[in-house]
């Protein structure tokens, strides 16, 4: 992960664990869409 997910996440919400895995906090994040945006492999989705 390159975590520009997480620099980016305006809620604070996503952070890189031991193996550098994005790991969203589901009771923090508001699915703004600003980390599907923001994530050059795009990586990320919202369902």
């Amino acid at each position: 992960s390159c975590g520009t997910c997480v620099e980016e996440c305006p809620e604070d919400a996503i952070k890189l664990d031991d193996e550098e895995i994005a790991v969203v906090d589901a009771d923090k994040c508001t699915e703004c869409g600003t980390c599907v945006e923001a994530c050059p492999s795009e990586a990320i989705t919202l369902e």
